[in-house]
């Protein structure tokens, strides 16, 4: 009897361990995923088939694709959960005068004295840097379609290409740059931040983000996509 009860006891900090190791919080729905994915994709391929006159066809419906996507993106960004508003973007944005005024702070930092640098909200400043990469990677789809439009249906201006190609580079320099970003955020907070954005979850507690996974929104964005590059073939 008494050996039962010693073989079991050991056993309940392990199941709360397990427990805490298991708690998570919904972060990112479905539909914003989808179109992260599929974004990524669709640069991907459009920049990898830009020098190919084999693939012009690829390249210009993954690049009006883009275009798609941007539209949903802002029709989401109006009426879609709170977090994925495009109003909580703008706020993001408009901090960021007042987060570069902390720096002032710095002037007068002695060699002994750190607090300067302690009292600046770096949480904030990695928002911010977030959201300005999102922002710029949605703007610029604009003048990359139009100047991709004009290229593909051989308007003859040979400076609308010129200016397609540097924006295309542009535009590759900001992904690389976000990508960078993330992996050093990884680094240092010693756990990967890309991964909310395939399964929608963030380890640690506290309240979910979104109340509804709107998963049939996202399999209606994927599916026009796909009879979108279907209509393509033919």
């Amino acid at each position: 009897m008494n050996t039962t009860l010693i073989s079991q006891a050991p056993s309940l900090p392990t199941v709360e361990a397990t427990n805490k190791k298991k708690l998570s919080r919904k972060v990112i729905d479905a539909p914003t995923r989808v179109f992260h994915w599929l974004f990524a994709f669709c640069f991907l391929g459009a920049y990898l088939t830009a020098e190919s006159e084999s693939f012009r066809k690829v390249h210009a419906t993954l690049g009006y694709t883009m275009a798609g996507l941007l539209v949903f993106r802002i029709v989401w960004g109006l009426v879609g959960p709170k977090h994925v508003r495009l109003s909580m973007l703008f706020r993001k944005l408009s901090g960021v005068s007042e987060w570069l005024k902390s720096f002032k702070k710095i002037r007068t930092l002695s060699l002994g004295d750190l607090s300067a640098i302690t009292s600046i909200n770096w949480k904030q400043g990695q928002n911010l840097l977030m959201a300005i990469a999102v922002a710029a990677l949605l703007v610029m789809i604009i003048p990359v379609t139009l100047t991709g439009y004009a290229t593909y249906n051989d308007w003859g201006w040979r400076w609308v290409q010129k200016i397609h190609e540097s924006l295309g580079e542009f535009y590759l320099f900001i992904v690389l740059s976000h990508l960078a970003f993330i992996a050093l955020l990884s680094v240092l907070r010693l756990k990967n931040i890309a991964l909310p954005m395939i399964t929608g979850k963030a380890d640690g507690p506290g309240p979910d983000l979104i109340k509804q996974e709107h998963r049939f929104i996202a399999g209606l964005l994927f599916s026009s996509v796909l009879l979108w590059w279907l209509s393509q073939c033919f």
